[in-house]
């Protein structure tokens, strides 16, 4: 701000500039003040020039944008013997001052600084320009130092209660700024403790509790929109017996059931005095009788957070405008901490869902044998990749003796912690029978009725595939619950068999039959266990690998002499080549016996 006292003319005056920045209003009104008292003007004349300036001023600085924000605010004070007058330039778009301002209402929350100006002043002129604007306003001395004459009684009674009037709007001004100022120390205070692990519930309580404090109401209401129902939940109450049942929202109500679900719906504030105004069943009407108050919407972007309610007991002193403006601040920062602790709430369950199936993805992998055991003659691979971290193919491979072993693959409905929970239950219950390791289908079944009942508890089933191989007769002996055929090549040929024996998927049927399928183990032939994961593969243009396209890849396999390993890694690579870093949509699981 700079000052510029002028002498030179027959007028004595002061000419300031300030900032854009209400922080530079108060030493403007300071110098003001100190150059009117310097030339004798009265104490009341003082106060009345001062509190002008400083509505005009708040006035300019609050209708500039982002072009007139940067430049600066001119003011210049006049002072003769008979009148002061006092300029204050901006360069605003302007508004359009009234000729006459009533008293504003108190709980309206514009007005005031106009109404005051004109109320203080004798005249007031805005001059409203392009580019610049002017309000000039201008105060006639009294020439003995009173401000009025005291022989005019009608004159003095009126000045008294312009008065009267003039005060409460100072003192509504002054509670404003009190109230704003604890409400800002307050939200700080919560800012510096967020740190602190305190609960959401906690949190709301002392924020709410100091906001009765701030606007010396009675009590206060909390309710969140409960997930799932949309029902709103009385989550913080400043007494027990505000703890009311749930209220149910409707997208279009005909009659509310609560003036809280009627401020939810509308997204505004609802004021309510309990007497007669609400129907006698409702929640606030029951629980606290004649007291008044209003409801207000927590909204946070689009998303309806709750509401909350603030009430005074009695009819009489209801909250002003300032005091709502109060509780607008507090619900607001009240949303951003309920939006930020359902964040960090999701963000913690997130990691700790992450962690779970990262521990189930070992544990299932800890499952799959890191070597595989041989028979004389033959070759053994297998290959297991979940579509997520977790899921539900496996394939095991037991050795029975030192010329036969048990293959098992097979695949449980769906993905996730629950398909491995069974898959790693099923692996267990067959290695837990050996004995009808040699008799594929018997072991199907005992499996079948073992896991029967929790398998339908939950509507899940289990496709699998058993193969009972002896290299000392060369022969193979295969069952299967309702799982893909499994492909296997006679000789140097190209004739690719599929032995698929009758069987229903486990956990359909408590008491399912299962058949057996010999064949033999011809010289260099190719046997492939799988799921469907493998046929079921979809390219860039969402065509299936299939069936067809598997069996081709057996028949020019058929006279290749790679070892199993090594056409475990071809088949890999024709399917990632298929997929072109396609997201897996199904768990891909084989094996490959190859002689």
């Amino acid at each position: 701000m700079s000052e510029s006292p002028d002498k030179s003319t027959r007028c004595i005056t002061l000419r300031l500039t300030l900032n854009c920045d209400l922080a530079e209003v108060r030493p403007a009104t300071l110098a003001l003040r100190g150059f009117l008292a310097e030339h004798g003007v009265p104490g009341e004349e003082l106060v009345a020039c001062e509190l002008a300036l400083a509505e005009a001023c708040n006035n300019a600085i609050n209708h500039a944008d982002d072009t007139s924000r940067h430049m600066r605010i001119g003011v210049e004070a006049a002072c003769s013997p008979t009148e002061i007058e006092i300029r204050v330039s901006d360069h605003t778009s302007g508004f359009d001052w009234p000729d006459r301002v009533e008293l504003p209402d108190p709980t309206c929350e514009r007005g005031r600084g106009v109404f005051l100006i004109q109320s203080l002043m004798n005249s007031s002129t805005y001059l409203r320009g392009r580019g610049e604007n002017c309000l000039v306003m201008r105060k006639s001395r009294s020439p003995h130092g009173d401000r009025f004459p005291s022989d005019d009684p009608l004159n003095l009674e009126d000045v008294t209660l312009k008065l009267a009037e003039n005060e409460r709007i100072i003192t509504d001004m002054a509670e404003e700024l009190c109230s704003c100022y604890e409400s800002f120390s307050a939200i700080f205070r919560y800012s510096s403790e967020q740190k602190r692990a305190v609960g959401l519930e906690d949190f709301s309580r002392q924020l709410l509790d100091d906001l009765l404090q701030i606007t010396a109401a009675d009590w206060y209401l909390l309710r969140l929109v409960a997930p799932g129902t949309g029902d709103l939940r009385v989550f913080a109450a400043s007494e027990p017996g505000l703890l009311t049942p749930p209220l149910p929202i409707s997208s279009s109500p005909t009659r509310p059931v609560a003036w809280e679900v009627d401020a939810a719906i509308k997204r505004r504030d609802i004021w309510f005095e309990h007497k007669g105004s609400i129907s006698a069943t409702d929640p606030l009407a029951v629980a606290k009788g004649v007291s008044t108050g209003f409801i207000h919407p927590i909204i946070f972007g689009e998303t309806l957070i709750g509401t909350v309610a603030v009430g005074k007991a009695g009819l009489h002193n209801p909250l002003t405008a300032a005091k709502i403006n109060v509780v607008h601040t507090f619900a607001d920062f009240l949303a951003i901490q309920i939006v930020n602790a359902r964040i960090q709430e999701e963000r913690v369950n997130a990691l700790l869902v992450a962690r779970d199936l990262e521990i189930a993805r070992n544990i299932q992998r800890s499952l799959l044998l890191k070597t595989l055991p041989q028979l004389p003659g033959f070759g053994l691979a297998g290959h297991c990749e979940s579509a997520r971290q977790v899921g539900g193919d496996f394939y095991d491979v037991i050795k029975l003796s030192d010329t036969s072993l048990l293959l098992v693959i097979a695949d449980v409905m769906g993905k996730g912690i629950p398909a491995a929970m069974f898959a790693a239950i099923m692996r267990s219950l067959v290695r837990a029978l050996p004995d009808l390791a040699r008799h594929p289908s018997e072991l199907l079944a005992r499996v079948n009725r073992l896991l029967f009942d929790e398998l339908s508890e939950v509507d899940m089933f289990i496709t699998a595939q058993l193969a009972f191989v002896d290299a000392e007769e060369n022969r193979l002996v295969a069952a299967s619950a309702g799982h893909c055929p499994m492909l296997i090549t006679a000789g140097y040929g190209s004739q690719i068999k599929m032995i698929s024996p009758e069987g229903m998927p486990l956990g359909i049927l408590p008491d399912a039959g299962f058949g057996d399928e010999a064949t033999p183990l011809e010289e260099s032939c190719r046997l492939l266990l799988y799921t469907d994961g493998l046929t079921e593969a979809r390219d860039v243009h969402g065509e299936l690998f299939g069936q067809e396209r598997l069996v081709e890849w057996m028949r020019q396999r058929s006279d290749d002499q790679r070892t199993a390993g090594k056409l475990k890694e071809d088949l890999a690579a024709e399917l990632a080549r298929f997929q072109a870093n396609m997201a897996l949509n199904d768990d891909q699981t084989f094996l490959i016996l190859a002689r």
